[in-house]
Protein backbone atom coordinates (compact mmCIF):
# COMPACT_ATOMS: atom_id res chain seq x y z
CA UNK A 1 0.00 0.00 0.00
CA UNK A 2 1.48 3.42 -1.02
CA UNK A 3 2.31 5.93 1.71
CA UNK A 4 0.18 9.07 1.81
CA UNK A 5 2.12 12.30 1.16
CA UNK A 6 0.56 14.37 3.94
CA UNK A 7 1.97 17.14 6.18
CA UNK A 8 5.22 19.11 6.08
CA UNK A 9 8.26 18.99 8.29
CA UNK A 10 9.07 22.07 10.45
CA UNK A 11 11.95 24.12 8.98
CA UNK A 12 13.41 24.72 12.45
CA UNK A 13 16.81 22.96 12.28
CA UNK A 14 16.50 21.12 15.60
CA UNK A 15 12.81 20.27 15.28
CA UNK A 16 11.86 18.78 11.84
CA UNK A 17 8.49 17.71 13.29
CA UNK A 18 5.92 16.53 10.76
CA UNK A 19 2.91 18.84 10.99
CA UNK A 20 -0.35 18.25 9.11
CA UNK A 21 -1.42 21.91 9.56
CA UNK A 22 1.86 23.83 9.14
CA UNK A 23 2.25 27.60 9.53
CA UNK A 24 3.95 29.74 6.86
CA UNK A 25 5.97 32.77 8.16
CA UNK A 26 5.06 35.98 6.35
CA UNK A 27 8.59 37.37 6.85
CA UNK A 28 10.92 34.54 5.76
CA UNK A 29 8.32 32.28 4.00
CA UNK A 30 9.46 29.23 6.01
CA UNK A 31 7.11 26.47 7.14
CA UNK A 32 6.86 25.77 10.87
CA UNK A 33 5.02 23.70 13.44
CA UNK A 34 2.76 25.10 16.17
CA UNK A 35 5.66 25.46 18.62
CA UNK A 36 7.91 27.38 16.24
CA UNK A 37 5.34 29.45 14.35
CA UNK A 38 6.30 32.74 16.10
CA UNK A 39 9.20 34.73 14.60
CA UNK A 40 11.11 34.79 17.88
CA UNK A 41 10.73 31.01 18.26
CA UNK A 42 12.46 30.19 14.96
CA UNK A 43 14.88 33.18 14.88
CA UNK A 44 13.27 34.65 11.80
CA UNK A 45 15.86 35.95 9.31
CA UNK A 46 13.31 38.32 7.77
CA UNK A 47 12.94 40.24 11.05
CA UNK A 48 16.73 40.57 11.45
CA UNK A 49 17.00 42.16 8.01
CA UNK A 50 14.27 44.69 8.81
CA UNK A 51 15.93 45.76 12.07
CA UNK A 52 18.85 47.50 10.32
CA UNK A 53 19.33 50.94 11.92
CA UNK A 54 18.06 53.91 9.95
CA UNK A 55 20.20 56.98 10.16
CA UNK A 56 18.28 60.20 10.76
CA UNK A 57 19.44 63.72 10.15
CA UNK A 58 20.62 65.46 13.29
CA UNK A 59 19.38 68.98 14.00
CA UNK A 60 21.06 71.37 16.37
CA UNK A 61 19.24 72.01 19.63
CA UNK A 62 20.05 74.11 22.68
CA UNK A 63 19.03 73.09 26.19
CA UNK A 64 18.13 75.70 28.80
CA UNK A 65 20.86 76.11 31.46
CA UNK A 66 18.44 77.22 34.18
CA UNK A 67 18.39 74.75 37.11
CA UNK A 68 15.79 72.01 36.41
CA UNK A 69 14.32 73.57 33.23
CA UNK A 70 14.15 70.97 30.44
CA UNK A 71 13.12 73.32 27.62
CA UNK A 72 14.98 73.00 24.30
CA UNK A 73 15.28 75.72 21.66
CA UNK A 74 16.20 75.26 17.98
CA UNK A 75 18.14 78.54 17.92
CA UNK A 76 20.74 79.75 20.45
CA UNK A 77 19.56 82.31 23.01
CA UNK A 78 22.66 83.40 24.90
CA UNK A 79 22.84 85.66 27.93
CA UNK A 80 25.33 88.43 27.09
CA UNK A 81 26.55 88.47 30.70
CA UNK A 82 27.11 84.81 31.65
CA UNK A 83 27.32 83.43 28.04
CA UNK A 84 25.00 80.49 28.79
CA UNK A 85 22.09 79.16 26.68
CA UNK A 86 18.54 79.71 27.96
CA UNK A 87 14.99 79.20 26.74
CA UNK A 88 12.63 82.08 25.92
CA UNK A 89 11.13 81.94 29.40
CA UNK A 90 14.48 82.30 31.20
CA UNK A 91 16.43 84.56 28.80
CA UNK A 92 16.39 87.65 31.06
CA UNK A 93 18.89 88.07 33.90
CA UNK A 94 16.18 88.25 36.55
CA UNK A 95 14.50 85.10 35.16
CA UNK A 96 17.59 82.85 35.40
CA UNK A 97 19.30 84.43 38.47
CA UNK A 98 22.30 85.43 36.36
CA UNK A 99 25.60 84.81 38.14
CA UNK A 100 26.90 88.06 36.64
CA UNK A 101 23.92 90.06 37.87
CA UNK A 102 25.95 91.59 40.69
CA UNK A 103 28.05 93.34 38.05
CA UNK A 104 24.91 94.62 36.34
CA UNK A 105 23.55 95.81 39.68
CA UNK A 106 26.48 98.17 40.06
CA UNK A 107 25.48 99.79 36.78
CA UNK A 108 21.90 99.85 38.02
CA UNK A 109 23.05 101.80 41.08
CA UNK A 110 24.69 104.38 38.80
CA UNK A 111 21.47 104.68 36.75
CA UNK A 112 19.32 105.02 39.86
CA UNK A 113 21.64 107.69 41.23
CA UNK A 114 21.39 109.55 37.92
CA UNK A 115 17.59 109.32 38.03
CA UNK A 116 17.55 110.58 41.60
CA UNK A 117 19.83 113.53 40.82
CA UNK A 118 17.81 114.40 37.72
CA UNK A 119 14.58 114.28 39.71
CA UNK A 120 16.00 116.62 42.35
CA UNK A 121 17.09 119.12 39.69
CA UNK A 122 13.78 119.05 37.82
CA UNK A 123 11.43 118.97 40.78
CA UNK A 124 9.83 122.34 41.51
CA UNK A 125 7.46 122.43 44.50
CA UNK A 126 4.02 123.66 43.51
CA UNK A 127 1.37 124.42 46.08
CA UNK A 128 -2.09 123.37 45.03
CA UNK A 129 -5.38 124.08 46.61
CA UNK A 130 -7.76 121.35 47.62
CA UNK A 131 -9.86 121.77 44.47
CA UNK A 132 -6.78 121.63 42.20
CA UNK A 133 -5.58 118.36 43.72
CA UNK A 134 -9.06 116.88 43.42
CA UNK A 135 -9.24 117.85 39.74
CA UNK A 136 -5.86 116.18 39.08
CA UNK A 137 -7.04 112.93 40.67
CA UNK A 138 -10.24 112.98 38.60
CA UNK A 139 -8.30 113.69 35.39
CA UNK A 140 -5.93 110.79 36.13
CA UNK A 141 -8.88 108.41 36.66
CA UNK A 142 -10.49 109.49 33.38
CA UNK A 143 -7.18 109.03 31.50
CA UNK A 144 -6.78 105.53 32.98
CA UNK A 145 -10.33 104.57 31.96
CA UNK A 146 -9.64 105.66 28.37
CA UNK A 147 -6.44 103.62 28.30
CA UNK A 148 -8.23 100.50 29.53
CA UNK A 149 -10.78 100.76 26.69
CA UNK A 150 -8.18 100.52 23.93
CA UNK A 151 -5.07 98.98 25.54
CA UNK A 152 -3.48 95.84 24.05
CA UNK A 153 -1.38 93.24 25.86
CA UNK A 154 -1.18 89.67 27.13
CA UNK A 155 -4.77 88.73 28.02
CA UNK A 156 -3.56 86.00 30.39
CA UNK A 157 -2.32 88.65 32.87
CA UNK A 158 -4.66 88.81 35.90
CA UNK A 159 -6.65 92.03 36.18
CA UNK A 160 -5.13 92.92 39.55
CA UNK A 161 -1.58 92.71 38.10
CA UNK A 162 -2.20 94.85 35.00
CA UNK A 163 -0.51 98.26 34.71
CA UNK A 164 -1.53 100.59 31.87
CA UNK A 165 0.64 103.03 29.90
CA UNK A 166 0.44 105.16 26.79
CA UNK A 167 3.59 103.88 25.06
CA UNK A 168 5.31 106.38 22.74
CA UNK A 169 7.17 104.63 19.91
CA UNK A 170 10.73 105.41 18.69
CA UNK A 171 11.02 108.54 16.56
CA UNK A 172 10.62 107.84 12.85
CA UNK A 173 7.77 105.33 13.23
CA UNK A 174 4.51 105.97 11.37
CA UNK A 175 2.52 105.24 14.51
CA UNK A 176 3.15 107.77 17.29
CA UNK A 177 1.89 105.86 20.35
CA UNK A 178 -0.21 102.91 21.47
CA UNK A 179 -2.04 102.17 24.75
CA UNK A 180 -0.75 98.94 26.32
CA UNK A 181 -0.87 97.00 29.59
CA UNK A 182 1.86 94.93 31.25
CA UNK A 183 2.22 92.66 34.28
CA UNK A 184 3.53 94.39 37.42
CA UNK A 185 5.70 91.29 38.13
CA UNK A 186 7.58 91.57 34.82
CA UNK A 187 11.08 92.97 34.51
CA UNK A 188 11.60 96.10 32.37
CA UNK A 189 13.47 93.89 29.87
CA UNK A 190 10.46 91.61 29.50
CA UNK A 191 8.21 94.65 29.02
CA UNK A 192 10.45 95.88 26.19
CA UNK A 193 10.40 92.47 24.47
CA UNK A 194 6.61 92.23 24.75
CA UNK A 195 6.07 95.76 23.45
CA UNK A 196 8.44 95.13 20.52
CA UNK A 197 6.53 91.95 19.63
CA UNK A 198 3.06 93.54 19.79
CA UNK A 199 4.10 96.79 18.04
CA UNK A 200 6.28 95.05 15.39
CA UNK A 201 9.41 96.98 16.42
CA UNK A 202 12.95 95.90 15.59
CA UNK A 203 14.53 94.35 18.69
CA UNK A 204 18.27 93.63 18.56
CA UNK A 205 18.86 93.70 22.31
CA UNK A 206 20.73 90.36 22.12
CA UNK A 207 23.18 91.70 19.51
CA UNK A 208 26.15 93.37 21.18
CA UNK A 209 27.01 95.91 18.44
CA UNK A 210 23.43 97.09 17.78
CA UNK A 211 21.55 99.95 19.39
CA UNK A 212 19.30 98.70 22.18
CA UNK A 213 15.55 99.22 22.48
CA UNK A 214 15.07 100.88 25.89
CA UNK A 215 12.11 102.03 28.00
CA UNK A 216 12.41 105.60 29.31
CA UNK A 217 10.63 107.69 31.92
CA UNK A 218 8.46 110.25 30.10
CA UNK A 219 9.12 113.05 32.61
CA UNK A 220 12.81 112.68 33.47
CA UNK A 221 13.87 110.94 30.25
CA UNK A 222 15.98 108.49 32.24
CA UNK A 223 16.49 104.94 30.97
CA UNK A 224 14.80 102.38 33.24
CA UNK A 225 17.11 99.51 34.35
CA UNK A 226 16.27 96.36 32.36
CA UNK A 227 16.71 94.01 35.33
CA UNK A 228 14.35 95.87 37.69
CA UNK A 229 10.67 94.94 37.87
CA UNK A 230 7.80 97.20 36.93
CA UNK A 231 6.52 96.85 40.50
CA UNK A 232 9.80 98.33 41.80
CA UNK A 233 9.55 101.28 39.39
CA UNK A 234 6.02 102.01 40.62
CA UNK A 235 6.75 101.80 44.35
CA UNK A 236 10.04 103.71 44.49
CA UNK A 237 9.92 107.12 46.16
CA UNK A 238 11.91 109.18 43.63
CA UNK A 239 10.27 109.83 40.25
CA UNK A 240 8.03 106.70 40.20
CA UNK A 241 6.08 105.34 37.24
CA UNK A 242 2.33 105.74 37.64
CA UNK A 243 -0.48 103.56 36.35
CA UNK A 244 -2.21 105.35 33.45
CA UNK A 245 0.70 107.64 32.54
CA UNK A 246 3.17 107.59 29.61
CA UNK A 247 6.49 105.87 28.85
CA UNK A 248 8.81 106.14 25.84
CA UNK A 249 10.48 103.43 23.73
CA UNK A 250 13.65 104.48 21.90
CA UNK A 251 16.79 102.98 20.34
CA UNK A 252 19.84 104.06 22.37
CA UNK A 253 23.52 103.21 22.74
CA UNK A 254 24.24 100.58 25.39
CA UNK A 255 25.95 103.07 27.72
CA UNK A 256 23.28 105.78 27.38
CA UNK A 257 21.58 106.54 30.71
CA UNK A 258 19.11 109.24 29.70
CA UNK A 259 17.02 110.13 26.68
CA UNK A 260 17.45 113.87 27.19
CA UNK A 261 14.49 115.90 25.96
CA UNK A 262 11.12 114.13 25.87
CA UNK A 263 8.89 116.97 24.68
CA UNK A 264 9.31 116.06 20.99
CA UNK A 265 7.57 112.70 21.59
CA UNK A 266 4.50 114.35 23.11
CA UNK A 267 3.94 116.91 20.37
Amino acid sequence: MAELDLGTQCDEQHCRQLDFLPFVCDACSGTYCLEHRNKDAHGCSGVLLRKEPVQSERTSSYSCSYQSCKAIELVPIICLDCNKHFCLRHRHQSDHDCEKQEVSKSRSVVIQQSIKEGAVKRTVPVKKGRSGAKNDVTAAKVALMKLKLHAVGDKSIPQNERVYFQVFLPQGNKEKSRPMFFCSKWSIGKMVDKAASVLNLRNNNNILASKKLRLCHSESGDVLPMENTLEWCITRTDCPLKNGTTVILEYLDNDCLTLGTTSSYME
